[in-house]
């Protein structure tokens, strides 16, 4: 697949980085168009592969933001976005739209300027092209308090219903307690990246690398077709040519093709098995998803198509749905074999619905506040008018 990807915001940014550090270390080339925007100047100057001239400052002529970003506030990031919509347009017609398969828009939705300007974005690139446009929207966790999760209930929505398919990434289910929040963060987003990359690559491999079962975008394309909310699985493990023992190598070849064969079959089909099992980015129901397909990844000797098959078979009882794709991404030189699982709008995801309660909580304490400091504000006035002599 073929991306145009954007990430808006802090967190939209620092992913997008992860991931271009990610192909570069893995020689893939799913990114072909990248673009940073921000409204914060001092963060738009942290990544280390976006390009600067890919990195689009905005709001730096707004009395609110002047480029020292929008404290979290949701209005003033989409204010901004709405405000220099014609530089954002600009920035768009860099994008080769022939040349990409659909576009991906990276926010986080605890913050003001993803949240916020984010949907202002997928609306402008909307109007512009008809590639399909998704959205990788990462969810607060409960430690990051209740203002980013009334922000991200606010956004959630916005972004669900604009985009062609939204990815969730649950900071909650994700982050070790151990870990300071930026050691946090950065962990994740190296996490997150490994799962989007593996999966969104699949297809664009070297003309010398042929796939017993191709995946290729329009798979992809069709699996994301659901709309809706959409996680993603993954499980990896290394490639171990030295576990042969000495009988092994005096066995007929007959025979080992045979071994090979199983033992490949059941280290696929146990590839997939895991990363459904293991923490998905956005925890849910495996159950309640409409499509699901995983791409393997890694050198076509360890590939096997009795395994795929299986996987795929598995995979249809899991997710209790026909609509599976199971295929195979080679990658000659890669040290690991790989399984990326997208489970396509998933209905069932109980993170969302603990946003939401959240949200709720946090408004009502916000609205206990503001009622608190009008009376205290009402009784200043009130004391105030006590001290007035009065009229005779």
């Amino acid at each position: 697949m073929k991306l145009a990807t954007i990430g808006v915001g802090n967190a939209g940014s620092k992913i997008v980085d992860r991931m271009l550090e990610f192909e570069s270390r893995t020689d893939r080339n799913l990114c072909r168009h990248v673009h940073a925007i921000n409204t914060a100047r001092t963060d738009l100057a942290k990544p280390d592969y976006i390009p600067e001239d890919r990195r689009l400052l905005i709001g730096d002529t707004n009395q609110k933001a002047k480029g020292h970003g929008v404290g979290g506030d949701v209005e003033i990031g989409a204010e901004v976005a709405e405000g220099d919509i014609d530089e954002i347009r600009r920035t768009f017609d860099d994008v080769e739209i022939h040349k990409v398969d659909a576009i991906l828009v990276v926010a986080g939705l605890g913050g003001g300027s993803g949240s916020g300007g984010g949907p202002v974005v997928i609306d402008a690139l909307q109007e512009m092209y008809d590639e399909p446009v998704y959205a990788l929207g990462v969810l607060p966790g409960e430690y990051e308090g209740g203002r980013p999760a009334l922000n991200a209930a606010r956004s959630l929505q916005s972004f669900v219903s604009k985009v062609d398919n939204f990815i969730g990434f649950d900071n909650d289910a994700w982050r070790a307690r151990e870990q300071t929040i930026e050691e946090g963060y950065e962990q994740m987003n190296r996490e997150l990246a490994a799962r989007l990359v593996t999966l969104l690559a699949a297809g664009e491999t070297d003309d010398s690398d042929v796939a017993e079962n191709a995946m290729d975008s329009s798979d992809i394309i069709r699996t994301l077709d659901t709309g809706g909310v959409s996680s993603i699985g993954y499980a990896a493990t290394p490639v171990d040519d030295t576990e042969e023992g000495l009988l092994d190598r005096w066995s007929s070849d007959q025979q080992q093709v045979n071994r090979d064969d199983g033992s490949q079959a059941t280290k696929i089909k146990g590839l997939v098995r895991r990363a459904v099992n293991s923490r998905l980015t956005l925890p849910g129901e495996v159950s309640s998803a409409d499509r699901a397909l995983a791409v393997i990844s890694g050198p076509p000797s360890e590939f096997s198509r009795k395994g795929i098959e299986s996987a795929r078979q598995w995979l249809e009882q899991e997710a209790d749905t026909v609509e599976v794709l199971v295929g195979d991404d080679p990658r000659e030189d890669s040290p690991r074999l790989s399984a990326a699982v997208l489970l396509s709008n998933v209905t069932e995801a109980p993170r969302i619905k603990e946003i939401q309660n959240q949200a709720v909580d946090a408004q009502e304490k916000i609205a206990e506040q503001e009622a608190v400091r009008e009376d205290e504000i009402n009784d200043l006035i009130t004391d105030d008018n006590n001290d007035l002599d009065p009229v005779v």
